[in-house]
Formats: structure tokens, C-alpha cells, sequence
């Protein structure tokens, strides 16, 4: 086997120019493979990130009124949807994928948020209770956050995000100051943000509807003072935390089965999960199916390759008649000879295959700056095409390595 690689290297070596326009087929399907798929990969990553966002891994279970969310401040609330409590979150939190949960209630804040002349023309009002900064991963910037006392004496105290911070304060603290909510006072007793940082890549209408609360900013208030300003029928949403990105429908669906297990009557007024990861997994597909049909094309240049391996091994074959009738006449057997062959035919493809992965890794990391699309290397894909273009030389190497086991040996000493 040895000796067989030796003298496949010898044999390409002595035909650089002829091997390497034999390979260039090779190099360039497996290059397009292997940039087409990284950039799929980083694509369908994109896609995630962009509406599941950096790793918070947060699902909104709330009500829904067929395919639409149920907004109470102008749709009626069916009587058999109960009031949800605390007691529930027990439940909840045992679900495996769960790994926290929150309790809230949630209003558009247009014109709802004032401060003097300064006024929130988008964002989000959340009543929320003890677990919900926790559950979406909101640290403090300054200020204080939320006590027990705070929900306990009802006290009308808010934290806001940067986003209204500047749009309501213009770049002063905010800390210790009123807001109007609803022509309520409230105190702001500090400023929160995101524990990682998420900046949505908003191109289309659907975009801005679903970024809506990331861009518009986030005002958060004490549940027990929601009465104050709200119905007090208003029905509470949950905000679960999954353990992982790939566990958050599983954890929606299970705790929409919980909250649908309260109502006592039936409808089509029942609790959903809000679930970006199903969009980004819709959007995925699309993306991938498109995409296989370039990996399909792209593959044909491996076809290409491979008939040019079969064409100069022929060639080879023809070239080396004599040598191989003077090795069969010494007594080498089909096997030694059609060994040779294939050897040198998967070499040839090899090298092809190394050179292609490098030129294609070089094509990915091109593609991705000059388009900004992020890029996935899969080094399984990586290998499975090295393996592949071997596969391919010992196809279509072995018509040149049987006939050159099948040569008669007289007839090769006359042929030369």
C-alpha cells in the first residue's frame, strides 16, 4: 500500500501541470460546498439571533384569541378565563425545560408616559412581580430594584430602561425622579438594562412589529398597583426561561397546557406561546431549501472533476502500457496492478479534496465580509468532503485500474 502511494505521488509528480488542471474540477466543487454550506449555517444563526435574540432564552405565554393576541383594553375577556396567581408558578417552574417563571401584565405605552412636556410615544408598560428582571436577565444600571415592601405597601415606584431613560430624561439620571404613568405619579427608583446586549436587525414592517418592545424601551411596575391604572380584571401573561435557545418551544407549549388547564369553559380564547424560535426555524427551512439547490449545483463540478480523473487516468493507463506488461510478465497479479491505480486516482482526488477545503474556508470568510453575513465551519462537513472526493477518485478511477488489470501482457510488451 505503501509503495502504491509512493508511486501515485511520483506519477503526479511527474505530470504537475496535466494533475493539477485535473484536480482544479475537484478543488472547485468541493470549495463551493463547503462556502455555500458555512454560509447557510451562519445564516440560519443569524436568523436565530435575530428574533430569539442573545441568549435570554424568554418565552411570552399569554392569551389569544385564535391566531391574534387578546388585547383586554378593547376585547372582551371570556368569563371563563380565571384570574391567574403566584400558586401557579410552582407548576410552571417544575416543567424540565423551565428553569424560571414570572407572572405580568402588559400595556402599550403610547402616550401612557410623561414627564413634564416629554412624553413615551412607543415602548412597553409591564406590571410585573419579584421574579421578572431575574427571568429576563435585566441587571441595574443605577439605581435600586424592586422590594418585597414595594409590592407589598402597593408603593408607585418604576424602573425604566436606557430607551426611555433618554427619551423622557434627555440624558440625566432619572433616579428619584416622578413620571406620569396614566396620570399616576411613580417614582423611578433606578435605570435597567439587558445582561447581554441584543440589537434586532430590523428590514421589514414584520421586523419593527415584532422589535417592538427591544426599540421602543420598557417600563416596569409593581403587579399590585396595576389595578390603579388598569381593569382589574385584566388577565396576567407568564414569562418562562428556558434552560436552552433549543428547549423554548417545548417549554412555551408546556406551560400554555398549564395556564389552558385553569380556564373552566371553552373557546377560542386560550394561552399560546409567543414562539420566535418556530419563526426562526420557518425561516430556516426556506433559507435551507433555497440553499440545497446551490449545494446540488455546486456538486455537479464534482461529477466534472471525477470525469476528468477517469479521462487522465485512462491516459495514464495508455502511457504506462508497457510498464504494466512487464509487471504482469514478472507475475503481478489484477490486484497489484488495479491497486495501483485506484491508489493513485484517490491521491489524486485527496490532495484535490485538501486544497479545495482550504480554497473554500478562504471563499467562506470572503463572502462574509464582503455580504456581513456571519459564517458556521462544520468540520463534519469538512471531513465528509475530504471522504467524499476520495470516494469520487475511487469511482471513477476504477474503469482506468481494470483495464489496466486486464491488459494482456504480450500484447502490452508488443503494444511498447
Amino acid at each position: 500500500m505503501l509503495e502504491n502511494i509512493r508511486e501515485a505521488f511520483d506519477g503526479i509528480w511527474s505530470h504537475k501541470l496535466r494533475s493539477a488542471l485535473t484536480m482544479l474540477g475537484i478543488i472547485i466543487g468541493i470549495a463551493s460546498i463547503i462556502a455555500i454550506s458555512s454560509t447557510i449555517m451562519g445564516t440560519n444563526e443569524q436568523i436565530k439571533q435575530n428574533l430569539v435574540g442573545a441568549g435570554n432564552n424568554t418565552v411570552e405565554v399569554t392569551l389569544y384569541q385564535g391566531d391574534y393576541p387578546l388585547d383586554s383594553s378593547y376585547q372582551q375577556v371570556p368569563e371563563y378565563v380565571t384570574v391567574l396567581t403566584g400558586d401557579i408558578l410552582p407548576d410552571i417552574t417544575a416543567i424540565d425545560e423551565v428553569e424560571d417563571a414570572s407572572l405580568y401584565y402588559r400595556r402599550d405605552a403610547y402616550e401612557m408616559v410623561w414627564n413634564g412636556a416629554e412624553r413615551l410615544n412607543q415602548g412597553t408598560i409591564y406590571g410585573v412581580d419579584d421574579r421578572f428582571m431575574a427571568v429576563n436577565g435585566y441587571v441595574l444600571r443605577s439605581g435600586r430594584g424592586f422590594l418585597p415592601e414595594d409590592f407589598s405597601a402597593c408603593k408607585k415606584v418604576a424602573l425604566i430602561d436606557r430607551a426611555v431613560s433618554e427619551t423622557l430624561f434627555l440624558g440625566e439620571s432619572p433616579v428619584n425622579k416622578t413620571v406620569e404613568i396614566s396620570g399616576e405619579p411613580y417614582v423611578v427608583i433606578g435605570e435597567f438594562t439587558q445582561s447581554s446586549a441584543f440589537t434586532p436587525t430590523i428590514t421589514s414592517i414584520n421586523d419593527y412589529f415584532t422589535y417592538t418592545d427591544h426599540s421602543g424601551g420598557k417600563v416596569l411596575i409593581p403587579g399590585t398597583t396595576w389595578p390603579t391604572l388598569f381593569a382589574y380584571d385584566q388577565p396576567a401573561s407568564v414569562m418562562v426561561r428556558a434552560g436552552s435557545t433549543d428547549e423554548m418551544t417545548e417549554a412555551g407549549k408546556q406551560t400554555a397546557a398549564i395556564l389552558n388547564s385553569t380556564l373552566t369553559g371553552s373557546g377560542d380564547v386560550q394561552y399560546k406561546s409567543k414562539d420566535l424560535l418556530e419563526q426562526a426555524k420557518k425561516l430556516q427551512e426556506l433559507s435551507s431549501a433555497t440553499n440545497r439547490q446551490l449545494i446540488w449545483i455546486a456538486s455537479i463540478s464534482l461529477l466534472v472533476g471525477g470525469i476528468g480523473v477517469m479521462n487522465i487516468m485512462l491516459v495514464s493507463v495508455t502511457e504506462r502500457t508497457g510498464e504494466i506488461g512487464l509487471k504482469k510478465a514478472l507475475g503481478a497479479p489484477k490486484g497489484r496492478i488495479s491497486g495501483q491505480f485506484l491508489t493513485e486516482a484517490g491521491v489524486l482526488t485527496a490532495i484535490g479534496g485538501i486544497l479545495g477545503i482550504l480554497v473554500g474556508v478562504g471563499l467562506a470568510y470572503v463572502v462574509s465580509r464582503v455580504s456581513g453575513v456571519p459564517i458556521f465551519i462544520s468540520w463534519y462537513i469538512v471531513a465528509a468532503t475530504v471522504v467524499f472526493s476520495v470516494v469520487v477518485g475511487l469511482f471513477f478511477g476504477a474503469v482506468p485500474a481494470v483495464q489496466a488489470a486486464r491488459l494482456n501482457p504480450i500484447d502490452a510488451l508488443r503494444r511498447e
